[in-house]
């Protein structure tokens, strides 16, 4: 009979192939970021605002759209490394499609953005699919007790190897004619990607909680009920997370709104790209280790001021320079963003509670929202100018991170006076 707790030796076994696993994808990413890549890419094949400010959160939603199918079916994969490698597949041929039709056929104008944006709406229902299952798999090789350490580690090394991605992107952006040197970039993401599947079949693992098997979908939908009604702070936190999903179309937005103001080289994408991933690696490091001694909840409030800094620094943006700050502080915010994030769920789920579910609900709730404000900044662009538009969306955003600072407690010492998911078994 296997053990059932994970020693320290597996837990750094496991973060040594975790970094490596990061390390492959975060190179592979940098050909295809949301926040520089993609909305500069939309903007060379004359794709419409809405379309090009949507990136980011059209990513978000859609990934969200089979969360909580997910959840309930992955409670029966007692496999889990076959299974993250089944979830994968859903996820590599839309990407590695699309990096064959742009080398091959090269196509630009508006059929070309088309079939682009269908195949990043499937890629992104391909990353909904993979999440439950990896937060799932990432609860079974690492401590609880140290778990910022963990992320944080695997996140920075991330972002290091991102660092690396992009100047690689700017070298193939500038020596390969558009739009095959994107193309080129979406295979070497879809190379990588398997590259990066193939190192979970050397993680240890402990055994999963036989308690967690096979739920049929009323108590399944008993368990979500009750997890909405009863925990009252993690109610509170979603209503901030709801305010703050404004986030995400202001992300999409910095470098085409930056390009349209200075009219730089579009493969200014990789520097981009780079000056963002290496605060990120600086920032899941320190966030990561912070948050295990103050608490993550307070470390997502500096993350979301690193977010705001983007902004305002966008709106005064005067040269290249205020650019390259604007992907400093996005950095920042995106480099805790995931860590602080992650470690957030696994705390409002507690020791018992179901993760696939916490995570789950978490990106679906926030969904709607994240459409919602894509829709409206894309509606409002024609109108009053992408300036303005930012200046809305920093509104939204600001109240997001007054709610979450004041109004929603730090779970982990919440949890001592409240765990919703002991009473549901």
């Amino acid at each position: 009979m296997a053990e059932k707790v994970l020693k320290l030796s597996d837990h750094r076994h496991n973060l040594l192939y975790n970094a490596i696993h990061e390390a492959i994808w975060g190179f592979g990413i940098a050909f295809h970021t949301t926040y520089a890549v993609i909305p500069l890419f939309l903007k060379m094949l004359d794709a419409p605002p809405i379309i090009i400010g949507s990136v980011a959160g059209v990513f978000t939603a859609c990934a969200a759209i089979p969360q909580l199918g997910i959840a309930f079916f992955g409670q029966r994969i007692q496999n889990l490394k076959k299974g993250l490698i089944i979830a994968h597949s859903v996820m590599i041929p839309p990407m590695l499609f699309i990096g064959f039709i742009f080398v091959v056929l090269a196509p630009i104008g508006t059929k070309a953005w088309v079939l682009y944006f269908v195949c990043f709406v499937l890629f992104s229902i391909g990353v909904g699919v993979v999440f439950p299952i990896w937060a799932d798999f990432l609860e079974l090789v690492h401590l609880p007790e140290l778990r910022g350490e963990f992320f944080g580690v695997s996140f920075a090394v991330l972002n290091s190897a991102g660092f690396i991605g992009g100047f690689a992107v700017k070298k193939l952006l500038d020596s390969v004619p558009f739009p095959s040197n994107f193309g080129y970039g979406f295979i070497i993401y879809s190379i990588c990607i398997v590259m990066a599947v193939i190192l979970f079949f050397f993680y240890r693992l402990r055994p999963k909680e036989k308690h967690k098997y096979n739920r049929d979908f009323n108590v399944f939908k008993k368990i979500v009920t009750h997890i909405i009604k009863t925990d009252k702070n993690y109610r509170r936190y979603l209503f901030s997370r709801m305010l703050l999903a404004a986030n995400y179309p202001a992300i999409s937005l910095y470098a085409v709104y930056t390009y349209e103001k200075l009219h730089f080289n579009v493969s200014e994408a990789g520097i981009f790209t780079a000056i963002s991933v290496l605060t990120s690696s600086i920032a899941s490091f320190t966030m990561g280790k912070l948050g295990d001694k103050i608490g993550h909840k307070h470390v997502l409030v500096l993350v979301f001021i690193g977010y705001i800094g983007a902004l305002i620094t966008a709106l005064f943006a005067t040269t290249m320079a205020h650019t390259y700050l604007i992907f400093v502080f996005l950095g920042m915010g995106q480099g805790g963003f995931l860590t602080t994030s992650m470690s957030l769920i696994y705390e409002f789920a507690g020791k018992e509670g179901d993760k696939k579910i916490y995570f789950a609900l978490t990106d679906s709730f926030i969904a709607p929202f994240v459409l919602l404000f894509v829709i409206l900044s894309g509606l409002l662009i024609p109108i009053y100018g992408i300036s303005k538009v930012l200046m809305g969306l920093g509104i939204f955003i600001f109240l997001g991170l007054i709610s979450l600072t004041f109004f929603t407690a730090e779970p982990k010492t919440f949890r001592h006076r409240y765990n919703p998911s002991n009473s549901i078994k």
